[in-house]
C-alpha cells in the first residue's frame, strides 16, 4: 500500500507533463486561490485548456497569466456562480473561446460558520445556494455539450464533471449545520447525475476534502471576507461560538 501510494503521490506532483489532457477543455469554478487554484494549475499542466472562474475576476486573471508562463491555455471568468446567468456566461464563454466542454469542477464554495440555534436562515439558504443549486444549474446548463451520442460523442471521449464535498458532508461539523448538509447533498448529487449520465460516457465523482490549508480554515478576522449577494461574509474559522 505505501509503494501505491507513493506512485499515486509522484504522478500527482511530477514537474513533467503526460499530457493526460491534452486538448481538452475544463471549467473550473473557484479557481482564483487555494484548491481551485491548484486544480486549474494541474490540468493546465496536463494539457487542458481551462476557464478559471471566479467571484474575484483579478484574482482568476492571475491565475490565467501563470497558466499562460507555463506555456498553457487559459481565459477568466468572473461571476457569482449563485447568480441567475452565471451557467448561460460561462458556457458561452467557453464555447466561444474553445468549442466545447470535457470537465467541469464544481468548486466555488465558502463557509458561513454559526451554532444551530444562532444560524439564521439567510446564513442556511446561501450556503445551500452556493453549493447545491449552483452546481447543478451548471451541470444542467452543461448538458447539451456533455450527453453526447454518436459521431459527437466520438471525437469528446473523455468527459467528466468533479463536485468539490467535504468530511463535513460526511460525518458533519460542530458549527456547520448548513455546510455540512449541503456538502451532504453534494454526495447524493454526484451519485444521481452519475447514474444517469453514465450511459453518455460521463463520469461524475465527488472528492471530499478532509483539512486543507485555504482561507476557509484558517482563523476569522481581517480582511479574509467574501461579498455574495449584496452581504460581506467572514471567512474561516470562528472562535468561542460554542455557547
Amino acid at each position: 500500500m505505501a509503494s501505491r501510494l507513493a506512485q499515486v503521490a509522484g504522478h500527482v506532483t511530477a514537474t513533467s507533463s503526460r499530457g493526460l489532457l491534452a486538448g481538452e477543455v475544463a471549467i473550473i469554478t473557484g479557481a482564483a486561490q487555494g484548491i481551485g487554484r491548484s486544480a486549474a494549475l494541474l490540468f493546465a499542466k496536463e494539457g487542458a485548456k481551462v476557464v478559471v472562474s471566479d467571484l474575484d475576476e483579478k484574482k482568476a486573471s492571475i491565475v490565467v497569466d501563470e497558466i499562460k508562463k507555463a506555456g498553457g491555455e487559459a481565459i477568466a471568468v468572473g461571476g457569482d456562480v449563485g447568480a441567475d446567468d452565471f451557467p448561460e456566461k460561462i458556457i458561452s464563454a467557453t464555447l466561444k473561446a474553445y468549442g466545447q466542454i470535457n470537465h467541469i469542477v464544481n468548486n466555488a464554495g465558502f463557509t458561513y460558520d454559526k451554532m444551530i440555534h444562532t444560524m439564521a436562515d439567510d446564513a442556511f439558504d446561501v450556503i445551500m445556494k452556493i453549493h447545491v443549486r449552483a452546481p447543478f444549474r451548471l451541470v444542467r446548463a452543461a448538458a447539451p455539450y456533455m450527453r453526447l451520442k454518436g459521431d459527437a460523442a466520438k471525437a469528446c471521449p473523455n468527459r467528466s464533471i468533479v463536485n468539490v464535498s467535504s468530511v463535513s458532508g460526511l460525518h458533519g461539523n460542530v458549527g456547520q449545520i448548513n455546510y455540512s448538509a449541503g456538502k451532504s447533498a453534494v454526495v447524493g448529487m454526484t451519485k444521481t447525475i452519475a447514474k444517469e449520465w453514465g450511459a453518455f460516457g460521463v463520469r461524475c465523482n465527488t472528492v471530499a476534502f478532509g483539512y486543507i490549508q485555504t482561507r476557509l480554515t484558517g482563523a476569522k478576522g481581517g480582511d479574509n471576507t467574501i461579498t455574495v449577494d449584496g452581504k460581506q461574509i467572514a471567512l474561516g474559522i470562528p472562535g468561542g461560538e460554542q455557547t
